[in-house]
């Protein structure tokens, strides 16, 4: 994924993405993760999510783009980040909670099951994960980027084993239902 890499497809991104953001999605997440908890972003890019997350919970953002994470410390230096890949989330911080908006897309198969595994490592008891995804099957290469679509039974299948599905409903990101939304809880 060499395309989040470069400060010039950074910037890039950053101008497709500047209309979006996920408040829908967190204002769903407040619904299961109380204020004030401890929340790990995956994927926190331009850091658009990361600041609406920073006003309810202790948020640690992360990347695993050097060019991503500059740019957040530079914007946000009382922020708190990681150099973070979202397999092997490789940190010796635990978290209440855990959120992605359209990152975990990006991983293969095999990859989605270790990142699951991980996620379950790191969070507290009880912890609640946040992801969203582009609906459909199959995938495709995008920019450079790999992309994987899931329907809600394959997210079923992927998370029912680690973690109690809480919620698991499309929305509308660009199309009608063209996302799906997954908020769930650790298994004890």
């Amino acid at each position: 994924m060499s395309y989040y890499k470069t400060k010039e497809s950074v910037e890039e991104y950053i101008e497709l993405a500047k209309d979006v953001d996920g408040r829908l999605l967190i204002d769903k997440l407040r619904k299961h993760l109380q204020t004030n908890s401890t929340l790990l972003e995956l994927g926190s890019g331009p850091g658009t999510d990361w600041k609406i997350l920073n006003e309810y919970y202790n948020v640690v953002g992360s990347d695993n783009s050097k060019e991503f994470l500059n740019r957040l410390t530079s914007d946000n230096p009382n922020g708190k980040f990681l150099e973070l890949d979202a397999i092997t989330l490789e940190t010796d911080k635990q978290f209440d909670g855990i959120y992605s908006n359209k990152v975990l897309h990006h991983l293969n198969d095999k990859e989605l099951s270790a990142s699951i595994e991980h996620q379950f490592d790191i969070l507290n008891s009880e912890g609640i994960i946040c992801h969203s995804f582009w609906d459909g099957e199959g995938s495709e290469v995008f920019k450079g980027l790999y992309v994987q679509y899931y329907n809600e039974e394959a997210l079923k299948k992927y998370f029912e084993k680690h973690f109690n599905i809480l919620l698991l409903e499309k929305y509308r990101e660009f199309e009608d239902d063209d996302s799906i939304l997954l908020i769930a809880q650790k298994n004890i």
